[in-house]
């Protein structure tokens, strides 16, 4: 987590000097996008709110979004985390919305993706989604390795 400080300091920084908001939607980074943002001093003027997305139970209940929602689309794609993204923005009105789903590891998920696999979304005033493969097992080191993809893919639309 100390790695991603220095980062969620300057995301949080320039989202309080342009008085903008984020909300957070994540499910193998488990939290640690929120985190960062969160360990940043001040971070209630920029930081709405978000949850771990990490099942499909969870994507209602936290997200509203149903099974209709997302029919025709796997979890871990581009058109996953966009919509995420989005419905995160949306929920907390939020200036952006940022969003992971991947598989963290040690294993792939059940949609044929290599442990180390995730994509990331953005919606607001930017919007773009990515995938990132570390082509690693290590399921620490990824949830890493996504927080810190997603809190980069935020600071380059903030600058």
């Amino acid at each position: 987590m100390e790695t991603l400080l220095p980062l969620a300091a300057a995301v949080g920084q320039r989202l309080k000097d342009r008085k903008e908001t984020v909300a957070v939607a994540e499910s193998s980074a488990g939290g640690l996008i929120s985190a960062a943002l969160l360990a940043v001093p001040g971070a209630s003027a920029y930081f709405l709110g978000g949850g771990v997305v990490y099942t499909a139970k969870a994507r209602v209940l936290l997200m509203d979004i149903p099974r209709e929602g997302v029919a025709g689309m796997r979890s871990a794609s581009e058109p996953y985390a966009a919509l995420l993204a989005r419905t995160a923005r949306e929920r907390f009105n939020a200036t952006w919305g940022l969003s992971e789903t991947g598989a963290a590891g040690p294993t792939g998920n059940p949609y044929g993706d290599a442990a180390g696999h995730t994509c990331i979304g953005l919606s607001g005033p930017l919007t773009h989604a990515i995938t990132l493969e570390t082509g690693e097992s290590d399921r620490v080191a990824n949830m890493r390795a996504f927080a810190k993809r997603a809190l980069e893919l935020l600071n380059d639309a903030l600058t």
